[in-house]
């Protein structure tokens, strides 16, 4: 059985996310979404409401699972029984930050593979920080977020 763990923050989760997530679902035969704990960052939404959004965006996917994983990226994977890591690509940056992150993680725990999904171009400029900012100003993020956390998202970041 090939599994794979897509890593992250997801605060909230996008539309790119969602491509990537069925993108790698119809590659893989199970795929854990994993909200990644990183206690240096600031986010929006707690681990459980970010778990939540994620699961009522995925409904129609059954081989995919959230769950909510802390320390090494390669050593949570390793307790899912995943060895594959998903990454997704939205523009130059991200490949040599990711490929920093593939190589450090190769030298850990050589048993798991990092696959790279290039970011659909509508989504290439799309990241948590810019759905939000948008939301926060009062924008449209219908074309950016999921519709179905659309309006959560709205209602938090309106406060």
């Amino acid at each position: 059985m090939k599994i794979a763990c897509y890593p992250g923050s997801f605060d909230p989760i996008t539309n790119g996310h969602l491509d990537i997530i069925k993108r790698a679902s119809k590659v893989f035969d199970e795929v854990y979404v994993t909200i990644m704990v990183n206690p240096k960052k600031k986010v929006t939404f707690s681990e459980q409401e970010r778990k939540e959004m994620i699961e009522s965006c995925i409904k129609d996917l059954p081989n995919v699972k959230v769950v909510i994983g802390n320390g090494l990226t390669v050593d949570f994977a390793t307790k899912l029984n995943a060895t594959a890591l998903i990454r997704g690509i939205r523009a130059v940056a991200d490949y040599e930050y990711e490929l920093q992150q593939a190589t450090a993680n190769m030298m850990l725990n050589e048993n798991i593979e990092t696959f790279f999904f290039v970011a659909r171009p509508e989504f290439s400029f799309l990241s948590s920080s810019v759905a939000k900012e948008i939301a926060i100003n009062g924008g449209d993020i219908s074309k950016f977020i999921p519709d179905a956390i659309k309006d959560r998202v709205n209602r938090e970041l309106k406060k």
